[in-house]
């Protein structure tokens, strides 16, 4: 993609603020001035805004203020006036009523923060799962030049010589746990060893998935998505960012430059390729409708149908984000997209080098981890999105983390009217439920739950995992962590609390799915069902106020990236009236 740098010199946004003589100029200079800056350091030169997520309670961006460091070094090396800015932080481990609540509301708050201050560029500093979908859905919302960061993944896990994957294990050693395979007092022995580092998952869970993404979209520098937080090669990449976003400033190199659709057809690949967590789906689709780009669920079935799935990590294959930076990381990856021919290779990127020129040149050195196509986990590894009677507006599966078994498959439904009356009855050894029985869980999407959680993973009933049985088919119109697995249909649309299908499903009716087919089914009467639909009523209350009454009223479903209907496309960066 052609693209043709602004003039330079040339007046910037931030001069409306510091620029010239004026009362007003004085006031806003004079006042910054406090924190001991020169004069001359407001003469035009670009004002780069280091949006920073870090907080003491959003535990993977914990280093991020040492990061932010590294990031104003380069700013000042390029001839740049770096500012840190603090930034909503939804964390993942300890927000309720889930962090997918306020991921629309920090993209609201950063939104505001870069139009509403003298910033001419951002930083944008990044690595819990909600933090990178949201501080991009701002910055896509104003089209200030813009730079991603990510704070980089943990150091492997180790637990009695077995790796040990962030949230992969949780799962995986609690439901051993049921299942009287694993005592509690290993549990909490293994517990000292899920988190060795500061960073993010290490596993391709959604937070890595998401640097991925930025990464395969052009949004970060080529490699910013694997290097450790730790390794001092994510300081020299924060470093080297700061410059970079200098240059970009002075270029006018704007995010609807380089988020275009190419670049989202790019990310959908890449996402098949990795292994990626299904939320990427949820978060891609509500970044394309902020810049302004048609992308639908359908994109994501058919443009991730034939790409391979072939880096080998948790929670689909067995390494970890670790040995993945070692083997070359996402560079090599976009390589074999593109000699696949599954690269748009001409899609521009933050460096202001197309996709291809960036990757065309990495190596593989660990073809265990990074996986020839012939020997790839799963030839289709992309998002897979099944449609009918039970989803009219589709709902999603992973293939790569999900069993061959029972991807076509007929049950007997076992209904959950909410996540309490799951939690409740599942531990009953008097539950109605084997191992065929499809496991169905209502009211937990975007309106209903509200903030649609990560409880579509439904943990197995102990009766079934004492069986030695680790899967079974389970539908609900949630979410799942990046870094769980199992045949679990996710998204479904339309929710159970807006009305859709999935709110009349009863204990004891049949469902199929057929995913070659790409189809879910309810096995009941269309009269049937349209009767029970009009005799439904929500057991969802509408919130009294507050943020959650925003969320309820204007959040849109999943198959539309449960944006809010108000913030959909980009408002610019133009800047507002001086009170002053």
């Amino acid at each position: 993609m052609a693209f043709t740098p602004a003039p330079w010199p040339r007046r910037l946004r931030s001069q409306e603020w510091y620029g010239g003589t004026s009362r007003d100029a004085i006031y806003h200079r004079g006042w910054l001035k406090n924190q001991g800056y020169p004069h001359d350091l407001f003469d035009g030169r670009p004002v780069i805004g280091i949006m920073n997520t870090w907080s003491d309670l959003t535990p993977c961006n914990g280093h991020l203020r040492e990061l932010a460091e590294k990031v104003k070094a380069g700013v000042w090396e390029a001839g740049g006036f770096p500012v840190e800015v603090p930034v909503f932080s939804a964390s993942e481990s300890t927000f309720r009523p889930t962090a997918m609540m306020f991921r629309n509301l920090a993209a609201m708050a950063v939104e505001e923060a870069m139009r509403g201050q003298p910033i001419d560029g951002a930083v944008l500093m990044v690595g819990c799962d909600k933090t990178t979908p949201s501080l991009l859905m701002g910055a896509a919302s104003t089209d200030i030049p813009s730079i991603v960061v990510t704070g980089g993944p943990m150091l492997n896990g180790w637990f009695r010589g077995e790796r040990v994957g962030s949230g992969t294990h949780l799962w995986k050693f609690s439901e051993a746990v049921k299942a009287g395979e694993m005592t509690q007092d290993e549990f909490l022995e293994a517990e000292a060893s899920m988190s060795r580092s500061t960073g993010t998952c290490n596993t391709m869970g959604t937070a890595s998935t998401m640097a991925s993404m930025a990464e395969a979209l052009g949004m970060a520098l080529s490699g910013n998505a694997a290097i450790p937080a730790v390794d001092s090669r994510r300081r020299t990449m924060a470093q080297m960012t700061g410059r970079r976003i200098v240059q970009m400033v002075k270029d006018d190199l704007k995010p609807s430059d380089i988020m275009t659709r190419a670049a989202f057809e790019n990310a959908i690949r890449c996402n098949g390729a990795i292994g990626g967590s299904t939320n990427a789906v949820i978060h891609l689709l509500a970044m394309a409708g902020r810049v302004g780009v048609d992308l639908t669920l359908d994109d994501w079935d058919r443009l991730g149908r034939d790409v391979p799935t072939i880096v080998n990590l948790m929670p689909s294959g067995k390494y970890l984000m670790e040995e993945f930076f070692y083997a070359g990381g996402l560079p090599v990856v976009l390589r074999r997209l593109g000699e696949g021919g599954l690269l748009n290779r001409d899609a521009l990127t933050v460096s202001g080098q197309t996709a291809w020129e960036q990757v065309k040149d990495a190596r593989n050195w660990n073809e265990d981890v990074i996986l020839p196509v012939e020997r790839a986990l799963t030839a289709h590894g992309g998002i897979v999105v099944l449609r009918g009677n039970l989803a009219p507006d589709g709902a999603v599966l992973k293939p790569s983390a999900a069993s061959p078994h029972l991807m076509k498959h007929r049950g007997r439904a076992v209904v959950f009217e909410d996540i309490d009356d799951y939690k409740a009855r599942i531990n009953d050894e008097a539950l109605d439920i084997d191992e065929d029985c499809v496991m169905v869980l209502k009211n937990c999407g975007p309106r209903g739950y509200p903030g649609m959680p990560e409880v579509g993973n439904m943990g197995l009933p102990p009766k079934v995992l004492r069986k030695g049985i680790t899967d079974m088919v389970r539908i609900s119109d949630a979410r799942m962590s990046g870094t769980a697995y199992g045949t679990v249909l996710l998204h479904t649309s339309p929710e159970a609390a807006a009305g859709g299908p999935l709110a009349i499903v009863r204990t004891g009716d049949m469902i199929e799915i057929d995913v070659d087919a790409r189809r879910v089914h309810l096995d009941v009467p269309e009269a049937e069902i349209a009767a029970r639909l009009a005799a439904w009523k929500t057991s969802v209350p509408q919130p009294k106020g507050g943020y959650a009454r925003i969320f309820h009223d204007h959040v849109q479903g999943a198959d539309k990236g449960a944006d809010f209907d108000f913030l959909v496309g980009c408002r610019g960066a133009e800047v507002g009236r001086d009170s002053h």
